[in-house]
């Protein structure tokens, strides 16, 4: 005599554990689609969040990377690299990015590629430790989960930061839900565009004028976490067959102090590595305070970082053949599109300042 109940209850059993399944995919699902509403969109406010965001969606095939915060984001035009000398270049920039935050960025980058020369902004050494969890998430929270971001988390927290929130951003913005609007449900699915390839790019001026004194500090030194990190970027790209260039963005404020660029030079110096400080250059680039900076000097516009870009292009070619790697149809459609984005801003930006004194939108779409 069979038992007809073994085939009936292994069905039971089957059944549960799909019920299991497709609530836990539901439940996962509706999580997610929460967490991506809540998540800011930076489409009208504090742009430079989509930063980091938007390497992710570029062709992977650069020769150049570009490394740090605003002085990186605002001074290099990876379109006059392209255009006028056939060098494939994307910043990846951030708001207050430190020094920790670069590295590890540069990690990640060597997940998808390996550049031949990498550019890192040491202004950021200034600082020695976390500074601000806001900043903090401009630099992490677009990061894709990887041991890279688990170890940039745990280096960049500020006291009482929870780590959780950075790999589930619905634990940070939760509350956000009272201060959704339209541009939440807008972009849901795709956010807007505010770099051209980690270019920041700002085509009105505003002259530099009086600038204040530098402030007096009692200890010029950097610190221990700051050179660790810098050491490992050196090591990272030594390790990689990079090129690793130490710069200084030719810009006015805030004050580079020498016995900061005395640590800097020296530093160089011991690692075998360049380091240029484009201050001591600014009338070899030929900028022009009064026309070549959209906020009196602290950054330049994109006048100012196509004169730079070119300058810093003639160094870059006499020391690194950039023969080739870039030249497949893919990449060359992708440049060329990415050019033509390019001149239609600023011609879109010009137009705008010309007939309302300012730029209305800073999206590059």
């Amino acid at each position: 005599m069979t038992n007809s109940s073994v085939p009936i209850k292994k069905t039971h059993a089957y059944q549960r554990i799909i019920q299991v399944v497709l609530i836990a995919a539901v439940a996962i699902s509706a999580f997610l689609v929460l967490q991506r509403l809540l998540v800011p969109k930076y489409a009208s406010t504090v742009l430079e969040g989509g930063m980091v965001r938007e390497y992710y969606d570029a062709v992977k095939n650069h020769d150049v990377i570009f490394l740090g915060d605003c002085e990186a984001y605002t001074s290099y035009s990876p379109v006059t690299l392209w255009d006028e000398y056939g060098i494939t270049s994307y910043i990846r920039g951030s708001p207050q990015q430190l020094v920790w935050h670069s590295y590890y960025l540069l990690e990640d980058t060597l997940r998808y590629e390996t550049p031949k020369v990498v550019v890192f902004s040491v202004l950021a050494m200034q600082y020695g430790e976390p500074q601000s969890e806001p900043y903090n998430r401009l630099t992490l929270d677009d990061m894709p989960l990887s041991l890279t971001k688990i170890n940039a988390i745990a280096a960049s927290r500020t006291q009482g930061e929870d780590w959780l929130s950075y790999i589930f951003p619905f634990f940070r913005y939760k509350d956000r839900w009272r201060e959704l609007s339209s541009e939440d449900f807008r972009y849901f699915f795709n956010q807007p565009r505010v770099t051209i390839n980690g270019y920041s790019l700002r085509s009105d001026v505003l002259p530099s004028g009086f600038l204040p004194d530098p402030i007096r500090r009692a200890d010029y030194s950097f610190s221990d976490k700051a050179y660790y990190y810098l050491e490992r970027m050196v090591e990272l790209s030594k390790e990689n067959g990079i090129t690793l260039i130490l710069a200084k963005a030719p810009t006015l404020y805030p004050h580079w102090y020498k016995e900061w660029d005395d640590q800097i030079a020296s530093f160089a110096q011991e690692h075998g590595i360049s380091y240029i400080n484009f201050i001591d250059f600014i009338d070899d680039i030929a900028l022009d305070f009064s026309e070549d900076t959209f906020n009196a000097g602290i950054s330049l516009n994109v006048y100012g970082a196509e004169k730079l870009t070119r300058y810093f292009a003639d160094i870059l070619c006499d020391q690194i053949d950039f023969m080739s790697d870039s030249n497949d149809a893919k990449s060359i459609e992708y440049w060329n599109d990415l050019s033509a984005l390019y001149h239609t801003v600023i011609l879109r930006q010009q137009e705008e300042i010309s007939l309302t004194g300012k730029i209305t939108s800073l999206l590059m779409n």
